[in-house]
């Protein structure tokens, strides 16, 4: 069922019920320390609110490590960094089959159960990478997935017609989505906790994370 956003912004309930450790899936995890309900906000993605041009002068973060940064796209005009000011949020994984679904309102971006969690389970939602460019083996092969869910795609990229991330309704894209600059943000590659390649050609969809080619 599509998610709408209500007038005021939510508040992550107090007490701590998430805790970052490693994860089996990839690189650092978060997970649930306690038992947690379907709609639930469990917490805000927070870091730097900067422009898209700001993100591309940023970007590489790290020389040695290229593809290892944590932008999340709120708009056509702004993208979050949690390099800078952000918490626990960024280390969620990607899953085909999520628990989670980023909720964006008002600018801000919160990360809700999509279901009733159990204590133990780790924390994700679907990153829904969306990149202009003809989607090929090699280029599914840049952002795989290890989510290990029944229904993987393989690949963090989502389909660029005819599917919404969980929880939310589908989103066509913008004009100004398809002339945007090549550069764009990273997501999970291979050898890295949460990386990508810098992006190739568009945004992703409203808030989502953002993919760099």
């Amino acid at each position: 069922m599509p998610r709408t956003a209500s007038t005021a912004a939510p508040t992550p309930a107090a007490g701590r019920r998430i805790q970052t450790r490693r994860s089996g899936v990839h690189g650092k995890g978060v997970f649930a320390v306690q038992d947690i309900a379907e709609g639930e906000v469990l917490v805000e993605y927070t870091g730097e609110v900067i422009s898209w041009q700001e993100a591309q002068d940023r970007h590489p973060h790290d020389p040695a490590q290229p593809n290892h940064t944590f932008y999340f796209h709120v708009d056509e005009d702004r993208v979050i960094d949690a390099k800078f000011g952000g918490n626990s949020s960024r280390w969620i994984n990607h899953s085909c089959d999520p628990n989670c679904f980023a909720d964006e309102q008002g600018g801000r971006i919160f990360i809700t159960a999509l279901r009733n969690i159990r204590a133990g389970e780790e924390l994700n939602y679907d990153y829904g990478l969306i990149i202009e460019e003809r989607y090929t083996p090699k280029l599914k092969a840049e952002y795989p997935c290890w989510c290990g869910s029944k229904n993987c795609r393989g690949t963090l990229l989502a389909p660029k017609r005819g599917w919404a991330p969980p929880g939310l309704a589908p989103q066509p894209p913008t004009e100004k989505a398809r002339k945007a600059p090549k550069t764009r943000k990273a997501e999970e590659a291979k050898g890295s906790d949460k990386a990508g390649k810098p992006a190739k050609s568009a945004k992703p969809r409203q808030g989502r994370r953002s993919a760099q080619r």
